[in-house]
């Protein structure tokens, strides 16, 4: 264990998503049953159950759907960025995932914000597009 809580320990089945992170892209992965993306990366479609899912990478384009600005977390690393926007954000490919927005003051957000991926230490973070 790192020691940090802000990264999750790679397996040989997230591996691939965490590499891809590592080289700022975003994966999700798409059911060839249903034809539905979902995320986190599960080895099964969370919508119908099929275990014929395959990687995809994402256009790394969403839009913000809640927020809330995390003034207090005693855990490292993220107590030296306090304060700091947990959220949730609805990719253009369907499926919404837990990040932080960056780059953005919290007078700046609205629900349905644009947003564009960005990567920090590996991570996936959002931010508004062209910073």
């Amino acid at each position: 264990m790192s020691g940090r809580f802000d990264v999750p320990e790679a397996d040989a089945f997230t591996r691939a998503y965490w590499d891809a992170a590592a080289e700022g892209r975003l994966l999700i992965r798409r059911c060839s049953a249903c034809g539905r993306a979902h995320h986190y990366p599960r080895e099964f479609c969370p919508h119908c159950w099929s275990e014929d899912v395959t990687w995809e990478r994402a256009s790394g384009r969403a839009t913000l759907h809640t927020w809330s600005v995390v003034h207090r977390n005693d855990l490292p690393p993220f107590r030296e960025r306090t304060p700091y926007v947990a959220a949730v954000v609805e990719l253009a490919e369907g499926p919404r995932m837990m990040t932080e927005v960056v780059e953005c003051g919290e007078s700046g957000l609205r629900v349905g914000m644009e947003l564009e991926a960005a990567f920090r230490e590996g991570v996936p973070v959002f931010r508004p597009p062209g910073r």
